[in-house]
């Protein structure tokens, strides 16, 4: 069982990118939607140098409705809660093949 707060690894970049860049929950869950990389947000996110680019948060949002004509996801969470969501399902499907395993036949 994974320790509580515990945040894998392939997950940190985007907290990290969150943080640095100002983005919400929504913008990294649609950066995420759309494939990009946490680690390339900074030659996107360079508005100031190149002031013909969009702002990233802003910039997101654009690809993000041309891909898939909506404004935002659906469901809207955080990197946080779909980790503790994931480790909570884990826990039930091994209690349940536990229990599953215990019944004699």
């Amino acid at each position: 069982m994974a320790k509580p707060g515990f945040i894998p690894v392939k997950l940190r970049p985007w907290i990290e990118a969150r943080k640095k860049y100002r983005l919400s929950h929504r913008q990294i869950q649609m950066a995420r939607e759309l494939g990009l990389n946490p680690k390339k947000f900074g030659g996107l996110a360079n508005h100031k140098q190149d002031p013909w680019k969009l702002p990233l948060p802003a910039y997101i949002e654009e690809i993000y409705f041309k891909r898939f004509n909506k404004e935002c996801p659906d469901n809207v969470q955080s990197i946080e809660q779909m980790v503790k969501e994931k480790s909570v399902r884990k826990a039930e499907r091994k209690e349940n093949q536990m229990a599953a395993d215990s019944v004699p036949q």
